[in-house]
């Protein structure tokens, strides 16, 4: 027996995956700025769309260069976060 969803359940469902759909391009959005902040651009980053209602970004790939200039970054960042503490 397959369960067909009601009216209600289908809006619902649809609010959810447009609410995870968005919140992909934010996250898209705030990465893209933040890695404008250190000269860094991944060309590849986009919104995948909802997966398991959740937003779902691609990074993509990147050169050794690229990941390792990225770590520094990270890293530069987590012990500026740490030092506030």
């Amino acid at each position: 027996m397959v369960y067909e969803l009601t009216r209600t359940e289908r809006i619902q469902y649809k609010r959810r995956q447009d609410a995870a759909y968005q919140a992909g391009e934010d996250a898209v959005t705030n990465l893209q700025a933040a890695l404008a902040l250190a000269d860094l651009t991944l060309p590849s980053l986009c919104n995948d769309g909802p997966v398991a209602g959740r937003g779902f970004v691609r990074l993509g790939g990147c050169n050794a260069a690229f990941a390792n200039r990225l770590a520094e970054v990270i890293a530069a960042g987590a012990d500026a976060l740490q030092c506030q503490r």
